[in-house]
């Protein structure tokens, strides 16, 4: 079985005949990393016949004699070859708003030591194995997607992502190595803010509804370690809802390492709140938490005087940061 490498421009017809030939449809860039490891192989198992080197025509032939266990050795190579929209974060979209909005909260950029050329990988994680799912088929991913223990009794699963240009797009954004020590601000432009908002509310915010003196009330925080962001995020969410900034405050909790900052919505707010995040009909959400506010939608409430709301029964306001 004889085989030829051809690289040059003046061999395009015999390119895409060897391609076809060989592999069928491939896309571009994985071919002719593939074609380059063809030509390595040959070199290392197979008989060379004939070999000539045009450099004066501006091209090099190798004619090689190819057994099948150097086609099996390619394929393997294929295997490795995991696709994914390597430009996702390149534009700004709905869908890119809010799962970087997500990764924000529940996602990182790492660096692996022990991997030639240290790569970056991109790792999501979530405990919800269907919404994980979701943003797999949203970023066009054929990575899998795989357990990961994060605590006792809690089984949590993570997407883990290889690719250079995915994760230098999101470091231009300010996604870093390290992102719980050196998040800063996100610039998001304000046609998509909604939808990054959605997305770090599904990593790192919460929704419940509780009773004060027997009247149903409703309580929405987002939750961030770093100070300078949720400080921006903040002031950015309440300037959109047209309500006064929040106070954020300092919660460390013993059992927890890190300090960390949050900032609560009650009541109206929360309405205006589910409104802006879901109003627009989005694709992308975390089913589980857009149900309470559907849910809270149905309560009837007993008539009110809103003073001093919300009330300090029932829980213990941490060391106040700013307003």
């Amino acid at each position: 079985m004889c085989a030829l490498y051809s690289q040059s421009r003046g061999t395009a017809t015999q390119n895409d005949s060897l391609r076809s030939s060989l592999f069928g449809e491939l896309r571009e860039d994985i071919f002719f990393v593939i074609s380059y490891k063809l030509l390595i192989v040959c070199a290392e198992v197979a008989e060379l016949v004939y070999a000539r080197d045009l450099k004066s025509r501006g091209r090099k032939t190798v004619r090689v004699r190819v057994p099948p266990s150097a086609f099996k050795m390619i394929k393997m190579e294929i295997r490795f070859k995991k696709n994914v929209n390597q430009d996702f974060f390149k534009k700004w979209t709905p869908e890119m708003s809010y799962i970087l909005g997500y990764i924000v909260a529940d996602g990182c950029i790492t660096v692996s030591k022990d991997r030639k050329n240290r790569p970056f990988t991109l790792n999501i994680t979530s405990i919800d194995l269907k919404h994980l799912y979701l943003l797999k088929e949203t970023l066009e991913s054929e990575h899998k997607i795989s357990k990961k223990s994060q605590k006792i009794n809690t089984n949590g699963y993570q997407l883990q992502i290889r690719n250079p240009i995915l994760t230098k797009d999101l470091m231009s954004l300010g996604i870093f190595p390290r992102k719980t020590y050196n998040l800063k601000p996100i610039e998001v432009p304000e046609k998509y803010f909604s939808h990054f908002v959605r997305g770090f509310f599904d990593g790192d915010g919460s929704v419940y509804i509780y009773k004060v003196n027997g009247t149903p009330q409703i309580k929405v925080s987002f939750v961030s370690v770093s100070l300078s962001f949720i400080t921006h995020f903040n002031r950015h969410l309440c300037d959109c809802l047209n309500i006064i900034p929040k106070i954020v405050h300092k919660d460390s909790p013993a059992e927890k390492r890190m300090i960390q900052y949050s900032n609560c919505f009650y009541v109206d707010d929360c309405n205006k709140l589910a409104e802006f995040m879901y109003g627009n009909n989005p694709r992308l959400f975390l089913s589980r938490k857009r149900r309470i506010f559907e849910k809270w939608k149905l309560i009837k409430r007993r008539h009110y005087i809103k003073q001093g709301y919300p009330s300090k029964v029932g829980w213990r306001l941490n060391e106040k940061i700013f307003a």
